[in-house]
């Protein structure tokens, strides 16, 4: 495997500021996934008693047990999310940054645009509410709109842990993952017994799957031969299937997402392996032009998409539900064929969502000559920001904890303030601009 400390010499650091088509194509396509599938899930009924109930359509049918093992993506998002993260820290490192600087900045980026999103939908929430919308509606709403909240936890969590991780993995990158392995396994077998330890594993399965992005972003799986690439993509999912066919765990990957467990890294070893498989043609179809300008206009605002398309997606069910709009029932082909405007339809009330609050995914402006905010405020901040976030993970989002949410999410952007300069290294030592060309950072920093 290739030593990460070739990251200090002028090649290795050009090398780091090189963006692969592939993770942007690939991230692009997950996305795309995520809200196709969520638009099969989401399906409120009115009945004529005047209440209001949920149904997870695409959960309930017996095909989907066996697509959802190949469709199960979210693996594939933490170890992209290792291979752009390890190479934004090496880059911060390269110029003089910190890992609190580091953690200043991936909170940012995350927490401003979440901060948007929980307080339009508490003021959106609350309105309705003033306006006679009947208290169960509203809750499902909340509840329902909450889902996307347990990824924004685990990511958080993960990325912030990058420098720690980062640091493990230069001396001892198997070990690690080992280590890893073994801790999840424990928590697994244990929770029966205690409970609270499966929630213990959205560090230890999300960080482990992140080094997998770390192993990626070394060259690792480069190095790999084809047949060792097959073999682990099929040893994975042999195991996996025997796991899932003692009922060790429950066939349904959905069932295994939230908590986490052994499953999930599983399936991120297989993921890794086949997106290294397939790297070549994804490289190659993801530079073409027109893929690239579109990936160029809707990959910088990936985590807007992710956390507005599910309450853009309720609030629009939940008002056709006050309409006269036809409403097949969803045992009926008209349901599913419908599920395809559905889809545009939320695609389309996006683009207004993404012009005005897109824009708080753009990195921190750094302050020329401003410090940046000390330890104890970043962690305050950290905390600040996961209990809300965790609560609504665990116990479901009420109004009141949108409101709340939004405050502590408000508080945490002002502990975090700007982002101070990095010491830049004299250029000359580098060999190298210490910006990346233009055109070269889509996918380093997101």
């Amino acid at each position: 495997m290739e030593d990460p400390r070739h990251l200090e010499t002028p090649a290795g650091q050009a090398m780091a500021v090189r963006r692969d088509p592939a993770i942007d194509l690939v991230r692009f396509t997950c996305l795309l996934l995520v809200v196709a599938a969520h638009c099969m899930m989401v399906s409120p009924v009115l009945h004529r008693d005047g209440t209001v109930t949920t149904a997870n359509t695409l959960m309930d049918q017996g095909w989907f047990t066996p697509v959802v093992w190949v469709l199960m993506i979210v693996p594939l998002f933490f170890v992209m999310g290792g291979v752009t993260g390890l190479q934004s820290w090496r880059r911060l490192q390269a110029r003089g940054g910190t890992g609190f600087q580091f953690a200043q900045v991936r909170l940012l980026r995350l927490v401003r645009p979440a901060m948007a999103l929980l307080a339009v939908m508490w003021a959106g929430l609350w309105t309705a509410l003033l306006l006679g919308v009947h208290p169960q509606v509203i809750q499902l709403m909340a509840t329902g709109a909450a889902m996307p909240l347990w990824f924004l936890a685990a990511y958080l969590t993960a990325q912030v842990s990058i420098p720690l991780m980062a640091r493990f993995h230069h001396r001892a990158p198997r070990l690690t993952f080992g280590i890893l392995a073994a801790l999840i396994i424990t928590a697994d077998s244990l929770r029966g017994a205690v409970p609270v330890l499966a929630f213990v594993n959205m560090v230890f399965v999300w960080c482990a799957v992140q080094q997998l992005g770390f192993l990626m972003a070394d060259g690792f799986f480069q190095d790999r031969s084809r047949p060792w690439l097959l073999g682990a993509i099929a040893s994975s999912n042999l195991v996996l299937g025997v796991v899932t066919g003692v009922a060790i765990y429950p066939g349904n990957m959905v069932e295994n997402i939230n908590p986490p467990n052994f499953c999930l890294l599983l399936l991120g070893i297989s993921q890794a392996a086949t997106l290294q498989l397939l790297h070549n043609g994804i490289r190659w179809l993801g530079s073409v032009s027109w893929i690239q300008a579109l990936i160029a206009v809707a990959g910088r605002r990936a985590m807007t998409v992710y956390l507005w398309h599910l309450p853009l997606l309720v609030g629009m069910s939940a008002l056709l539900l006050l309409t006269d709009f036809p409403k097949p029932s969803p045992e009926l082909a008209e349901w599913w064929w419908g599920r395809i405007p559905v889809f545009f339809a939320v695609v389309a009330l996006l683009v207004p969502v993404i012009l005005v609050f897109g824009r708080l995914e753009n990195r921190p402006t750094a302050a020329s000559h401003a410090r940046g905010p000390s330890r104890t405020a970043v962690v305050t901040a950290g905390v600040v920001v996961f209990l809300p976030v965790l609560d609504a993970a665990l116990n479901g989002l009420t109004l009141a904890l949108l409101g709340g949410g939004a405050a502590c999410f408000a508080l945490a952007v002002l502990l975090l303030g700007r982002v101070p300069t990095p010491v830049l290294p004299p250029r000359k030592l580098l060999g190298e601009p210490t910006l990346p060309a233009r055109g070269l950072r889509a996918n380093l920093e997101s």
